[in-house]
């Protein structure tokens, strides 16, 4: 999935990453390196959250946000 990104504590390292999850998500391309402890926010992603999902289970899984679904918002306007 486009916009899709999988962190991980340590670069190739999916030991803790469940297989099914791996399996779903396909074949791991990496995209950039990132020092957590150097950052104050990320992009899309809650920085506490995923620090502690890494500290907890290993791994953090980052979906974009569905699709804004524009007619649904403009028939809310009209009422």
């Amino acid at each position: 999935m486009d916009q899709t990104y999988l962190f991980v504590e340590r670069r190739d390292d999916f030991s803790r990453v469940p297989s099914a999850l791996l399996d779903t998500f396909g074949t791991p391309q990496l995209a950039m390196i990132i020092n957590l402890a150097t950052k104050k926010q990320l992009g899309q992603a809650d920085l506490a959250k995923v620090q502690t999902a890494l500290k907890t289970q290993g791994y953090y899984l980052q979906i974009p946000p569905p699709p804004e679904n524009l007619l649904k918002q403009f028939r809310a306007n009209q009422l």
